[in-house]
């Protein structure tokens, strides 16, 4: 018998579409699915990428100039770290007794990020990170991240990190993340419903693959919340038939996979919400350890070595006050050189 002790806890992946573009409502129906989860016996549970306050579809609908309609409002409604609105699902996490990783748009002074945060059970943020790289037009919306935001947290639920969307087709970035021994990793994503039929690599069975071939190649568990399309928000954005025919209703596939690539818990249908729930237990990571690990027994640092800048990036480096020149000092003489020198004669030592 192991005298060891591995925690076993129950997760939920959440699979439903925010109140989109709207700060409160999505914040009400994010403590309404964590006291759902909480009622079911969960611990842990993980929300889609830019949940708050949803994702900005119209970057691949139509053209910048298009989209401007919606920019202020999306900026308006984005989360603040640190706001009354990111304390009350603080503030839930605790009353709850439940940990959350919550997918966000940040508001940061006047720039914006694809963000996650991590809560603990007793209201405690314990990490905030950011997306490294946004994905094509991505970048028109949102700044970039840092080596700082690879992290992978020790709790006493287990090690656990995230990543956000394509980050997870990433090699380096995920190679950075398995040699911090990740146990749990939370991967959100947004909904798969966009360009079906036209662009294989953005639909669900690319992106599954990469959530299911990360819990492989890490030996790790990997929760990978997914949002829907709202009918609202088809209406709202989709305002022609080209529109309709590149953005669909639905396109929600949250997943759950164990340290082997095996497929946890009871999926939904593509338009339902709801939680995909699993019991996992982190001692089986040990078995899928065994096979190999790839940055340990089954690396190769004699050929292979990743340089990992975990530095954060500033902007702006304050440098302080200059100091006011100090006084120079005139040079004491010691009374046989001021003799010497009266005499002007050479000191001999």
């Amino acid at each position: 018998m192991s005298s060891t002790t591995h925690p076993r806890l129950r997760v939920a992946a959440v699979q439903a579409a925010p109140v989109f573009l709207d700060l409160d409502g999505t914040i009400d129906k994010t403590i309404d699915l964590m006291a759902k989860a909480a009622s079911q016996g969960v611990q842990l549970i993980a929300f889609p990428e830019t949940w708050v306050p949803g994702y900005p579809w119209w970057i691949w609908l139509d053209s910048p100039a298009w989209g401007m309609q919606f920019v202020q409002r999306y900026h308006d409604n984005a989360l603040v770290v640190g706001s009354p609105e990111f304390d009350r699902i603080r503030e839930a996490a605790r009353k709850h007794r439940i940990w959350v990783s919550l997918g966000y748009s940040e508001k940061a002074a006047g720039s914006l990020y694809i963000a996650q945060a991590l809560i603990d059970d007793q209201g405690n943020t314990l990490q905030t990170r950011r997306k490294l790289k946004p994905t094509h037009v991505e970048r028109t919306v949102f700044g970039e991240g840092d080596g700082s935001d690879l992290a992978v947290v020790e709790t006493a639920i287990g090690n656990i990190g995230s990543l956000s969307c394509w980050e997870h087709l990433q090699p380096l970035s995920k190679y950075a993340m398995y040699s911090q021994n990740e146990q749990i990793h939370c991967g959100a994503w947004p909904s798969f419903s966009l360009y079906r039929g036209g662009a294989y690599a953005l639909g669900a069975e690319v992106n599954n693959a990469a959530s299911q071939v990360y819990a492989a190649e890490g030996q790790c568990f990997v929760v990978a919340p997914c949002a829907t399309v709202s009918k609202a928000m088809h209406e709202l954005l989709c305002t022609d038939a080209g529109k309709q025919q590149m953005l669909l209703v639905g396109g929600g596939f949250a997943r759950i996979y164990g340290p082997d690539g095996s497929p946890l818990g009871k999926n939904l249908a593509e338009d339902e919400e709801g939680l995909v729930v699993a019991d996992i237990d982190l001692g089986m990571i040990s078995l899928a350890k065994a096979a190999g690990d790839p940055a340990g027994h089954y690396s190769r640092p004699d050929v292979t070595q990743l340089l990992f800048n975990k530095k954060r990036r500033e902007p702006v480096v304050l440098q302080g006050p200059a100091e006011p020149e100090k006084a120079v000092a005139e040079p004491v003489s010691t009374p046989v050189e001021a003799a010497a020198a009266a005499a002007r004669q050479p000191v001999v030592a």
